[in-house]
């Protein structure tokens, strides 16, 4: 009996990057109890929440592979920043850097970054964007990194370059469906067919920010 092969996928994969710090006023703090707290190494049950709760709509999955102990000694290390975004006390998104090239090439990657779903559309995103950018250019890189893909929000890629990220590089991967392979729900929808708060048009760039790590989810 053959072994069945899992459904593609074509990913469009887009590289940012941002060599001088914004010339801006400090990030806006948006009305009520808003607050950005470190997670300094974070629990694996707290990362979970956040990471499939923020993730799951974009088919975040790379780290849905990885066992407590893969995953455990990645939130240890001291070049994993896990920022927390709280609204009244409440989890909202969060934002990771990765600091791992800061000694060798000064470079900090924004490795992943999402609101969850409650608190689209309310002005946060583009905060803890702004937030997150103002935070790597204290730590005094040369250069900042991302990514974005085609499976993110429609509006992503506007806002990382609004907020200053240029694009780089853009390549396409073929990636196994991670709804088939039982990674994610099969009720999740693919870019373009998905049904936001707008509609599928939305191109407001403060609704939401999501980011893959290096090329993978």
């Amino acid at each position: 009996m053959s072994v069945k092969t899992p459904p593609k996928l074509d990913v469009v994969v887009t590289f940012l990057e941002m060599t001088d710090a914004p010339n801006r006023p400090a990030a806006i703090v948006p009305p009520g109890k808003v607050a950005i707290v470190r997670a300094e190494n974070p629990t694996l049950s707290f990362y979970h929440y956040l990471y499939n709760t923020v993730g799951e709509p974009w088919m975040w999955w790379s780290r849905r592979l990885m066992d407590d102990e893969e995953l455990g000694t990645i939130l240890a290390r001291p070049e994993t920043h896990v920022y927390v975004l709280y609204v009244a006390g409440v989890p909202a998104g969060y934002a990771e850097l990765n600091l791992a090239r800061m000694e060798t090439d000064r470079v900090i990657d924004l490795a992943y970054m999402g609101l969850i779903p409650e608190f689209i559309g309310k002005g946060y995103g583009k905060y803890l964007l702004n937030w997150v950018v103002d935070t790597a250019w204290s730590l005094s890189p040369a250069r900042l990194t991302v990514n974005t893909c085609s499976l993110d929000h429609s509006s992503a890629l506007g806002a990382y370059q609004k907020a200053g990220f240029e694009v780089y590089d853009q390549r396409t991967e073929i990636i196994d469906d991670p709804r088939e392979t039982g990674l994610i729900p099969k009720t999740v929808l693919t870019a373009g067919t998905r049904n936001s708060p707008k509609g599928n048009e939305n191109t407001d760039p403060d609704t939401l920010i999501v980011d893959f790590p290096g090329r993978a989810r």
